[in-house]
């Protein structure tokens, strides 16, 4: 189920937004200062192009936290209801639950991506 998954997440969007976070990761990290914020990116673009049987696990310390409160107020929140919405609008359908589960993964995690690992 996680191939024929990935296959149709990638196929109707995921490559599109993969690429969009790979992008947004690259202009970030041309600035030193952006250097943190664009490695959170890249680690929204592995996820966004292969979703299905990856788990996002949760952990850091104080300066995890201190970015992440930041990430919060700046980007996460938008990100969040962006991805919850689409969450919301893929579980109308049966048939789109599992897509719409993904989306709220990717939610959860734009909420505190700093000290967070993709296994």
């Amino acid at each position: 189920m996680n191939l024929i998954g990935n296959i149709l997440w990638f196929v109707f969007g995921g490559c599109l937004s993969g690429l969009a976070w790979l992008l947004s990761g690259i202009l970030w990290c041309i600035s030193i200062i952006g250097i943190p914020y664009g490695r959170q990116c890249f680690k929204f673009a592995s996820l966004s192009f292969w979703p299905f049987g990856k788990e996002v696990q949760y952990g850091g310390g104080v300066v995890s936290t201190l970015a992440n409160v930041i990430w919060v107020i700046f980007f996460g929140i938008p990100m969040a209801l962006g991805n919850l919405l689409f969450g919301l609008l893929w579980c109308v359908t049966i048939v789109g639950i599992p897509f719409g589960k993904q989306f709220f993964k990717i939610a959860k995690l734009s909420l505190t991506p700093f000290g967070a690992k993709i296994v």
